[in-house]
């Protein structure tokens, strides 16, 4: 079975590749995403490591956790569920206690 992971604490430099690189020295991952912002483009500095296997996956929270790459400490645990989330309103504030104009 696959376990996620959560990487926060990532370099703004790094890639989705260098994420995989580096975190298939701890087994076979099978997808390694950096959250990005839709406004800028740029990295929120955390991602996802998704694992073949629940081995694999607590052996790289063992190895990357605390440790440095492309010169950040990470932290590394395992991902919870997102959490769901109240309606976004529309761009004028409605629906979120805004005037209406």
């Amino acid at each position: 079975m696959a376990k996620k992971l959560y990487v926060g604490g990532v370099s703004y430099s790094t890639t989705d590749q260098g994420l995989r690189d580096a975190f298939s020295q701890s087994g076979e991952v099978t997808s390694a995403t950096i959250i990005m912002d839709r406004m800028t483009g740029r990295s929120k500095g955390f991602g996802f490591v998704e694992f073949a296997n629940d081995a694999e996956a607590d052996a790289a929270i063992a190895t990357w956790n605390g440790k440095e790459l492309d010169g950040r400490k990470l932290t590394v645990n395992e991902a919870r569920p997102m959490e769901p989330r109240a309606p976004r309103g529309d761009f004028r504030g409605n629906d979120r206690g805004g005037r209406n104009w």
